[in-house]
């Protein structure tokens, strides 16, 4: 069963560990926590009359006599003091606290300890390059320019799919360009992004190798493309004959990195420092309905991950 689990010691939360690749929810297979002031969802209670170590040392312990919730729960403490999450999903995330109760000596007033974290879930963000292009045309709303663009995209589309990329056509637009010397001329403005493929594989350790990397995918994609560009260049300039009716404009091509997180998740490096580029699920009163980087104020929403105000 797919899980993932943390270890809490004392004031500290040890960084989150992942178990058994995705849970519950895709994208979204790790757990943030923090210390927290409000108390909510989880309480783990055990009494104890033996004697106990000194406060110090009974921080490091406390977990360890904790009680586990029952074998049907989602939630349970193990007797190693792990905190495990079995099908993490988002609605999870929240503020959990453990509480214990103990005595140094039997003789003593029971005394209650109790340590309150944030859960957070989180998925590493996903990227793409965004390319715009621009190609002298044939008058706007000629067939030519429209067999063109089809011709253009399947190209594209086939130079990246060998490295499991995808091709989406983002913007097709056609403009009169008054020239500073050629008066006006057509032009075709095309806008297109590049995503990697998700491989798939259930298990992590099947796809070790670079061409399983999404970072290094996109950058052969990358390549492939520019070098295209290159080469329509590299062809006009050998053409003794007169230019033909649609060719590419050099120097139109410009590539910019987008990073993207899931709607209900953004960065917020103020927030959760510890990890800066992670996409953290929306905390209420806020909230992502796009593939942003960012949650955006909503004071009432009250909901972790919401994607609406």
């Amino acid at each position: 069963m797919s899980r993932v689990h943390f270890r809490l010691h004392g004031n500290e939360v040890l960084g989150p560990v992942p178990v058994g690749g995705a849970v519950g929810m895709e994208g979204a297979s790790w757990v943030l926590v923090r210390r927290a002031r409000e108390s909510r969802l989880l309480r783990c209670r055990r009494r104890s009359s033996k004697y106990l170590p000194p406060f110090p040392l009974l921080l490091l312990l406390f977990l360890h006599l904790q009680a586990s919730p029952s074998k049907n729960s989602s939630v349970k403490v193990t007797e190693s003091g792990s905190l495990i999450f079995h099908n993490f999903t988002e609605e999870m995330s929240g503020i959990y606290t453990c509480s214990l109760s103990y005595k140094r000596t039997a003789e003593e007033l029971e005394k209650t300890l109790q340590l309150k974290y944030v859960v957070y879930a989180y998925s590493n963000p996903s990227f793409s390059y965004q390319f715009s292009v621009r190609y002298h045309s044939a008058p706007c709303g000629s067939i030519y320019n429209v067999s063109f663009e089809k011709k253009m995209l399947q190209i594209l589309r086939k130079l990246v799919d060998d490295l499991s990329c995808e091709m989406k056509l983002l913007k097709s637009e056609c403009h009169h360009v008054k020239m500073q010397r050629a008066g006006l001329q057509n032009e075709l403005f095309f806008t297109f992004s590049v995503i990697p493929i998700e491989n798939g594989t259930e298990e992590v350790d099947e796809c070790t190798d670079s061409s399983c990397d999404p970072v290094e995918r996109l950058d052969k994609a990358k390549s492939l493309i520019e070098r295209f560009f290159i080469q329509q260049v590299e062809v006009l300039e050998e053409r003794l004959e007169p230019l033909p009716e649609i060719y590419y404009i050099e120097g139109t091509l410009k590539t910019v990195w987008i990073t993207h997180c899931n709607p209900g998740y953004g960065m917020n490096a103020l927030v959760h420092p510890k990890c800066p580029d992670c996409c953290v699920i929306c905390s209420p009163g806020s909230f992502n309905p796009r593939s942003g980087t960012h949650c955006l104020q909503c004071n009432i929403s009250m909901v972790y991950g919401a994607r609406k105000c």
